[in-house]
């Protein structure tokens, strides 16, 4: 049985920390994730109709993830604050699963990875998708935000199975 490697954001006696990342060397590091929000099969016809009253809602959607990319450090009381070299969200509609599956890469030059800047910009993109719809469809579901892969690092390249 292989063993786990330690958690770095405790300390040995178990308080919280901040990992120190002074020693690591500067990389290329590049996260994609992705996220789905299922909705009416109405909601989705209006969002891609572009016809929802408060505008287009993946444009919305699409900047406001790129802006919470670029702000986890004051989301996730851990993370480190990072200069991104780019941020790019996508979005494809699914008509038959009513769906829109929303994917983000996220890049950065620097010592520790965006893995937590991919996740934020997929899930601050599903949540401004929920608040843009909401008036007409409040059962829509969030989900299945995960990091689909990861290159960079001490820890190499990651590729969800």
């Amino acid at each position: 049985m292989n063993a786990r490697p330690p958690l770095t954001h405790f300390d040995a006696q178990g308080a919280s920390r901040m990992v120190d990342v002074s020693d690591k060397p500067d990389t290329a590091r590049v996260a994609v994730a992705e996220g789905y929000v299922t909705m009416q099969p109405e909601t989705l016809t209006r969002i891609v109709d572009r016809s929802m009253s408060k505008g287009d809602v993946l444009e919305v959607a699409r900047l406001a993830g790129i802006m919470a990319s670029k702000r986890v450090d004051m989301l996730i009381p851990l993370c480190h604050q990072l200069t991104l070299s780019g941020a790019k969200l996508s979005f494809e509609t699914d008509i038959e699963h009513h769906q829109v599956r929303i994917l983000a890469t996220v890049k950065t030059t620097g010592p520790t990875g965006v893995e937590m800047e991919a996740l934020t910009a997929v899930s601050v993109a599903a949540l401004t998708i929920y608040d843009m719809c909401k008036a007409i469809d409040r059962e829509m579901e969030i989900g299945a935000i995960r990091l689909l892969e990861k290159s960079g690092g001490r820890s190499g390249h990651f590729v969800h199975k």
